[in-house]
């Protein structure tokens, strides 16, 4: 028996009440050139083996990439960098223009000021509607003391860590 789903909007509007943290992704296209893009469909998998998955549409450049790569990484953006979150979401071909970017492990890019940069090595894809889900085994990566920026009804927010009031009052 097959069952229809909801229609896309109030599948947004749904999902939309999700809070997320905001990050980029990124990889190296086969002749070296870096790709990224704003990514929140981002989850951890296990611990044992440490994994994490990523979902991209199949639609965007940054998707063809990843199908070739054996790295990538996600760089997970600090409460003050929804101008960062805003240019990695664009369909443009230089995403990384004026954006400050450290060359991890592997020449990954990583976004500078970022609250944690988490490198994978590519563990597996599997299809799933419009998307591929990407799922990284976790190769290493470094966490900074900074309040994130978060993503809730199609918008940004901030939070401080712990738990405690907003960062913004």
């Amino acid at each position: 028996m097959s069952e229809a789903g909801v229609p896309p909007q109030l599948f947004r509007d749904l999902l939309g009440r999700f809070a997320t943290g905001v990050t980029v992704l990124t990889a190296r296209a086969a002749d070296g050139r870096p790709f990224g893009m704003t990514a929140n469909a981002v989850a951890s998998v296990s611990l044992d083996p440490p994994l994490v998955l990523v979902c991209v549409d199949r639609a965007r450049d940054t998707h063809d990439v990843l199908r070739s790569a054996l790295r990538f990484a996600l760089s997970v953006l600090a409460a003050d960098q929804e101008p960062v979150s805003r240019r990695f979401a664009e369909d443009s071909s230089d995403r990384f223009a004026g954006i400050a970017v450290l060359e991890g492990p592997h020449g990954l890019p990583l976004v500078a000021g970022a609250v944690a940069h988490i490198q994978c090595a590519m563990h597996d894809t599997v299809a799933a509607g419009d998307h591929t889900i990407f799922i990284g085994l976790v190769t290493g990566g470094t966490a900074f003391d900074r309040p994130p920026l978060a993503y809730f009804r199609a918008g940004y927010g901030r939070f401080a860590p712990g738990g405690g009031p907003p960062a913004d009052g």
